[in-house]
């Protein structure tokens, strides 16, 4: 399914109307760099010489002021199997309708920044030791100089481990955990989020919600807040969901709850998947295509004229070109449908 572009405007205009002096949003400015609605992180040959004049014989660093978006995205065809031998012509890139020159691509070149949000509540106690050996392999198939944050929550959420390229260590962790309490999802994805923001790490930045999905506390923020987060923070959600030791009574309870996030809107409007896990015994399958997916999308930038002055979001279309039909109908398109710059 396609991120809903107007939402995700309607959102980040509200999010610069009321929010814009809040927080950060992971612009990187120490060296005169700025990556728009993106992370930044050095390309070599990809910047351009700075102009005569521009170095100043007192400072070290030459400025160099670009505008530079980057947008992951995953393709599928209408068979739903990934297309995993695109090339940067196959891809057509509009922000605000006009159409962008994509001037960087790649596939799994650029390092991963994964934050692991875990479920800790009563419904999970269960799975736990499944969990923590799924996560020990799926893990392992990240690259050495990807990294890795471990966050959980149950009543309230909390950071269990900062960023780390050390997985096995992440893994181990998850063994130490006793679950109990209740089921605040949305306090767990908003503070991966607001972390992501405040560390800015220099990569593609993805947030992975484990948990059975059913929350019984809604937490401090809503779905508008944690979308607009994850849109400042420009981190994509995936869900591992489980399954969870709920009697029925619960789930008809959750129904009753106001303001529990919803995760379908959430991975669809920044361009993530659920990842439903029927059964314990395909968990580790499944957490490793999880993994896999992740590792396959395509990462696509381009050099935008908006700059924050103008006071407002912008939308994105990424398709591919004609020669491969018609979007929607012979193949599908996960990426994020917008960005802003405070």
């Amino acid at each position: 399914m396609l991120p809903a572009l107007e939402t995700t405007m309607e959102i980040a205009g509200s999010w610069l109307r009321t929010r814009r002096l809040r927080r950060p949003v992971g612009l990187l400015v120490a060296v005169g760099l700025m990556a728009v609605g993106a992370y930044f992180f050095p390309i070599p040959g990809l910047f351009p010489t700075a102009s005569a004049g521009a170095r100043d014989p007192g400072q070290d660093a030459i400025r160099v002021d670009v505008n530079l978006v980057m947008i992951d995205t995953t393709v599928k065809n209408k068979a739903g199997q990934i297309m995993a031998d695109l090339k940067k012509d196959d891809f057509e890139v509009r922000e605000d309708g006009a159409v962008q020159k994509v001037t960087v691509f790649s596939r799994d070149e650029f390092p991963l920044n994964v934050a692991l949000v875990l479920d800790l509540s009563d419904s999970i106690g269960p799975f736990l030791g499944p969990l923590r050996d799924a996560a020990s392999t799926a893990l392992a198939a990240l690259k050495s100089e990807d990294e890795v944050a471990l966050f959980t929550f149950s009543t309230e959420a909390q950071l269990s481990a900062p960023f780390t390229k050390d997985k096995t260590k992440i893994a181990e962790q998850i063994n130490t955990f006793h679950a109990g309490g209740a089921t605040n999802i949305n306090d767990g994805i908003f503070d991966a989020a607001k972390y992501f923001l405040a560390e800015a790490p220099k990569g593609r930045r993805v947030v992975i919600l484990i948990s059975d999905d059913v929350g019984t506390d809604a937490g401090g923020e809503g779905t508008r807040d944690i979308v607009t987060e994850m849109i400042a923070a420009d981190a994509t959600l995936y869900n591992l969901k489980v399954p969870g030791n709920n009697p029925p009574g619960v789930r008809f309870a959750v129904g009753l709850i106001p303001g529990l996030v919803d995760i379908h809107k959430v991975t669809e409007e920044t361009g993530g998947e659920i990842f439903d896990v029927q059964n314990m015994a395909s968990l580790d399958s499944v957490f490793r295509a999880l993994i896999e997916r992740i590792k396959t999308r395509y990462t696509l930038g381009y050099y935008t004229s908006a700059n924050g002055a103008e006071g407002k979001p912008h939308k994105l279309e990424v398709r591919l070109v004609s020669s491969f039909g018609k979007k929607g109908r012979d193949y599908a398109i996960l990426a994020k449908g917008g960005y802003f710059i405070p």
